[in-house]
């Protein structure tokens, strides 16, 4: 029981605040990574993950699964983003210079994969990180993401044709097969 003076109420938020610092160590290169294929811009991966740790900080008592609060987070975050951003053309210094959080330091073709994930539509690149890079199962997607298993999975069927007709991946695969 507290005294009135909310000492025991004080204590319990110590206890809160250590347990999320465990978690926000041990779990935030696996977050990082995710929000990186959501949002394909490493300083916005960064701003992402940021921006779901502090949403969770503040409801920190009430989560019973911290780790599927935060991916949930970041998923409708990083959507709510996507429908705000810029889609027009932005200027450089230099023509032809790369987009900024283009990965230099993988093989090609895991650029031209991570350039073609990039390419799909919000929904589809968020079933494609959950289902195959995070390896989640189908009711573990919907659950994610708000929404029910039959959309994951026609979500993940279009996303699937959308690769496979990529002309990157396509020409990658035919080197492939000729070599």
């Amino acid at each position: 029981m507290c005294s009135g003076d909310g000492r025991a109420e004080g204590r319990d938020r110590m206890a809160d605040e250590s347990d999320f610092d465990a978690f926000v160590e041990g779990r935030s290169p696996a977050l990082l990574r995710s929000a990186y294929l959501l949002v394909q811009d490493e300083g916005l991966a960064e701003d992402l993950l940021q921006t779901a740790l502090v949403k969770a900080w503040f409801a920190w008592g009430r989560i019973e699964d911290p780790e599927a609060y935060v991916r949930r987070i970041m998923v409708t975050t990083s959507a709510s983003w996507w429908r705000r951003r810029w889609h027009r053309e932005t200027p450089t210094e230099v023509p032809g210079e790369p987009r900024r959080g283009a990965r230099h330091d993988e093989p090609a073709d895991a650029q031209d994969l991570w350039v073609a994930i990039g390419h799909l539509p919000r929904r589809q690149r968020a079933v494609v990180v959950l289902r195959y890079l995070e390896d989640r199962s189908e009711s573990e997607t919907a659950s994610l993401m708000g929404c029910s298993v039959g959309t994951v999975k026609s979500q993940c069927s279009k996303a699937l044709a959308k690769l496979r007709s990529d002309v990157a991946l396509a020409s990658d695969v035919e080197e492939g097969s000729r070599s």
